[in-house]
């Protein structure tokens, strides 16, 4: 297998893992690499085609997503049987690269990771940042707390008692460099030997985290309130990961209803709940729900945030509050393990917070992304009318789009990718890829202009309607 990788070029314009995703899908649909074939390990084909693990790593998810591999924990990837009817493909539903002559000289990026950077307070930052370094502020140039700086944690406690309903200590909160990072935390300190029921749909990240970490992930269907409970007790498993404030990606909102159905279920077994509440500072309609750890009686609840929506992406400051039981096993399993974020960081987020500027700004933001999303909505309802769907609207900062047009998923993104405009799908969310029956796209909204939303919205309506 190793003998038939090409060559990657970094000088394309197709990202190096799309590349490496698109030469093993076409070897697999000719036979070339057959049925049952384990592919090389990732660290293996990383070092064969000097690349990064993550660029291996991203490929094979796809190849995953689409049902033309299969990885098994502990084992590897091996290839799936595929039909002989099978048609081939020259271009990936989730990613599509189009010839220079097709493509459209602007990209309009409907990505739901992005935030309005123009909104950013440059001038606040960067004055805290220099605060941060000076002279009597040089013990922050060593190792600090593995959790995290002890005051940003106070402060974080503080916020989200008041904006959330969470309630914690300082010493419950362990900072972490992003979501996937927490969640490889938590796999080890919960135990590998765990079965985690996972929203189907549901965050792939953070799923490939615990699949990585040997835990056996049970799928569990959604219904207009979100997990099924009944499920999820069929399942036999013993935690779970939700994000009822904003399932990721349909994007309904838990009801209190199903919150207490859930919170009855952990403490009837013993089992702990995953609360990834990603973007809840994001809601449109109603007021917002308080979060199912200030609900939680017994101490099941294991309640996780991030700063990368509400202030940055690149920023990397995640955060976990742990419940009081669950401290010995992460001090035992956890506690050699040094902080990942910068204390330099960690002390201006502190500052930002402490100083007032944090409430200011989500609060700013709060006004720009509602404005936004109604912006959206309003030129989706002008000019789509009743040709397409919208899902999950109430809150967040993307929605899902079904259009009715016949097109498949694929075909949706190709032809936006034709006019100059990015989207996203879904099926990657999926467990497996027969369990997505309808073609739903997602758009994000937040790092667009006004205007580009407007023109976006344009370019689709000519991509899936104008013949």
């Amino acid at each position: 297998m190793l003998e038939l990788m090409p060559l990657l070029d970094k000088r394309k314009a197709d990202p190096l893992y799309m590349q490496l995703y698109i030469y093993i899908k076409k070897q697999i649909q000719k036979g070339t690499i057959p049925p049952l074939e384990k592919l090389p390990s990732k660290r293996k084909l990383a070092l064969h085609l000097s690349i990064s693990q993550n660029t291996v790593e991203a490929a094979y998810v796809q190849l995953e997503a689409e049902g033309y591999i299969e990885i098994l924990a502990r084992k590897g990837a091996f290839v799936k049987e595929i039909k002989n009817e099978v048609v081939l493909q020259e271009l990936p539903p989730a990613y599509v690269s189009l010839p220079q002559e097709e493509r459209k000289s602007t990209v309009i990026d409907f990505s739901h990771g992005k935030v309005d950077v123009e909104k950013f307070p440059y001038n606040t930052w960067k004055k805290l940042t220099v605060q941060t370094i000076y002279h009597d502020e040089s013990q922050l140039f060593y190792s600090g707390h593995p959790q995290g700086e002890l005051l940003l944690r106070q402060e974080i406690a503080a916020y989200l008692y008041h904006s959330r309903g969470v309630r914690c200590t300082a010493e419950q909160i362990v900072i972490g460099a992003g979501t996937q990072y927490l969640m490889w935390l938590l796999s080890v300190t919960l135990g590998k030997e765990k079965i985690i029921g996972f929203e189907n749909p549901g965050f792939h990240r953070t799923r490939h985290v615990f699949q990585e970490q040997g835990m056996s992930v049970i799928p569990i269907s959604l219904d207009n309130s979100g997990l099924k409970v009944k499920e999820l007790k069929e399942s036999g498993a013993d935690a779970v990961y939700i994000t009822p404030s904003h399932q990721f990606p349909i994007g309904m909102v838990m009801p209190i209803a199903r919150r207490l159905e859930l919170l009855e279920w952990a403490a009837e077994t013993n089992s702990y709940i995953i609360e990834d509440d990603y973007d809840g500072e994001f809601r449109y309609k109603g007021k917002p729900i308080p979060a199912l750890q200030g609900l939680d009686q017994d101490d099941r609840v294991i309640y996780t945030g991030t700063f990368s929506k509400s202030l940055m992406p690149s920023l990397r400051i995640s955060y976990a509050v742990l419940p009081h039981r669950l401290r010995t096993s992460y001090v035992k399993h956890c506690g050699l393990f040094k902080q990942p974020v910068s204390r330099l960081h960690q002390h201006t987020l502190l500052l930002f917070m402490k100083e007032g500027h944090w409430e200011r700004h989500l609060n700013k933001m709060r006004t720009t992304y509602r404005k936004k999303q109604a912006l959206l909505l309003d030129c989706l309802t002008t000019i789509m009318g009743d040709r397409v769907d919208v899902i999950g609207e109430h809150s967040g900062l993307h929605i899902l789009l079904e259009v009715k047009n016949g097109m498949s998923e694929q075909k949706l993104i190709e032809a936006a990718a034709k006019q100059g405009v990015t989207i996203y799908p879904t099926s990657i969310y999926y467990h497996s890829a027969g369990d997505n029956n309808t073609p739903y796209v997602l758009l994000g909204f937040a790092g667009l202009s006004d205007e580009e939303i407007k023109t976006g919205i344009d370019s689709l309506f000519k991509a899936w309607f104008v013949q």
